[in-house]
Parts: structure tokens; C-alpha cells; sequence
């Protein structure tokens, strides 16, 4: 029997890891589950004032909600999740960005000069956009496929040599530690925006532009939980297993 008490002590990550319906309450209290998943309730709850109980009761209504819709990607193999990340949320991103960059540049020209918040959310979308591509692709040519090999060798089919980069601890590192930036951009971005909603006087491509930023932040957490809770845990001790 699991009781409120030993949730208490569980990470916010391993929730999410589980069951991905618990974000949405996560989300409710503004907790980051992504890039700051490694806490536990209880720290989390005593540093923004929420009430223990009361979130892991709102955490246990989410889980024992019957629904078809809750996907176990922790069951995934890692080369399947590797695959998903990719073609999901790594297409996600590069379609996207060109969309964004276009609408915010058109609401800095028109609407600047009265919203001066749309200039810093255009330059930090702007920076994001550089960092994501460099970061994806450090994803696509060197972690995910050493991952891939590993995998491989595994079942079976082939061997294994010493990456350059020594053990996949280290390009993990490398990858949260840019998943933080990241998750510290849009909260920033969030803040500017008033959490994405358009201001009384906003057209409609200033809308469509807040409700894309909303969109394209929640992909992100999504994105970055599927790497930092699941993948990334499990490729070192997929590691940890060739000594």
C-alpha cells in the first residue's frame, strides 16, 4: 500500500515517468517537471507554499482515473523512444520555428512600440531557436546513435566500442544542462506574455502567435520530460550493464 507519506519523499520526475496524466496537475501549481523533475514533493511543496496532501491527493485522483489515453513510454525500448523523439518532437521544433519567427517579427514591426515585451520575447524565441537546432542535432549525430548501439549490442548484433566522449554520462550532462536553459527561456518568455494571453487590443496573428508559444512550451516540456526522466536514466544504466 503506498501512502501519502512515502509519496512525499518521491521525485516530481518519477510521477510524470509513470503516468504523463500527473503533469497537467504539476503544471496547475507551476512546477516544473522537466528540467527540474529530480525533487520531491515535499521540497517542492514547502518551497512554494502548497499543501503536501493536497497535491499528492489531486496526483492520486489523476491515477486512478480509468483512461485509454495515458501512454507508457517508460515501457517503450530505447531505440523506439529515440525514434518517437525524433520524428515527434524533434519535426515538431523545426516546423514550428520558422512559423514563430515570421509572426513575431510582424507583431515587433505593428505592434512594438506599444507592447516593447514583444521585442524581448521575440529575441529569446530567437536565441531558443538557435540553441534547439545545435542541441537537437548534438542529439541526432552523437548521443542517440551511441544509444542506438548500445541497444544493438544488447540483442546481439554487434559490438561495442568506447565513445569518444567516454562514457554517455557525459553528453547527458551536456543535454540537461541545456534543457534547463531552455526551460528558464520560457519561463521567462511566459512571464513577458502574461502566461500567453494576448493583450484587449491584439489582432488575430497576435492571438494565433501567444497560442503557438503556449503550444510549442507545452511540446517542450513533453520533449525534455521523455529525454531527462526516461531516456537519459535509462541509456546509463543500459551503459552501467557492459562494465
Amino acid at each position: 500500500m503506498i501512502t501519502l507519506q512515502n509519496d512525499s519523499q518521491k521525485q516530481i520526475g518519477q510521477f510524470v515517468a509513470e503516468d504523463f496524466r500527473t503533469a497537467a496537475v504539476f503544471s496547475k501549481y507551476n512546477i516544473d517537471f522537466c528540467c527540474k523533475g529530480d525533487r520531491t514533493i515535499e521540497e517542492v511543496c514547502e518551497k512554494k507554499g502548497i499543501d503536501t496532501n493536497g497535491l499528492l491527493d489531486e496526483i492520486h485522483s489523476v491515477l486512478n482515473a480509468t483512461t485509454d489515453q495515458s501512454i507508457d513510454y517508460k515501457s517503450w525500448p530505447l531505440d523506439l523512444l529515440i525514434d518517437y523523439i525524433e520524428k515527434k518532437h524533434h519535426r515538431y521544433v523545426e516546423e514550428k520555428v520558422p512559423v514563430l519567427l515570421q509572426f513575431l517579427n510582424k507583431l515587433c514591426h505593428v505592434h512594438g512600440e506599444r507592447h516593447p515585451e514583444l521585442l524581448q520575447i521575440n529575441e529569446l524565441f530567437k536565441a531558443s531557436a538557435g540553441e534547439l537546432a545545435a542541441h537537437m542535432k548534438k542529439e541526432e549525430l552523437i548521443l542517440f546513435p551511441f544509444v542506438k548501439k548500445m541497444v544493438n549490442a544488447k540483442l546481439g548484433q554487434g559490438a561495442i566500442e568506447l565513445p569518444q566522449f567516454g562514457t554517455v554520462e557525459n553528453p547527458i550532462a551536456m543535454m540537461k544542462h541545456e534543457h534547463d536553459n531552455e526551460g528558464e527561456r520560457f519561463r521567462q518568455i511566459a512571464d513577458l506574455s502574461n502566461n500567453y494571453n494576448p493583450p484587449a487590443d491584439a489582432c488575430n496573428t497576435y492571438r494565433v502567435t501567444y497560442a503557438m508559444l503556449d503550444a510549442f512550451e507545452k511540446d517542450l516540456h513533453l520533449h525534455i520530460h521523455l529525454e531527462n526522466n526516461i531516456l537519459f536514466p535509462q541509456a546509463i544504466k543500459l551503459e552501467q550493464q557492459f562494465g
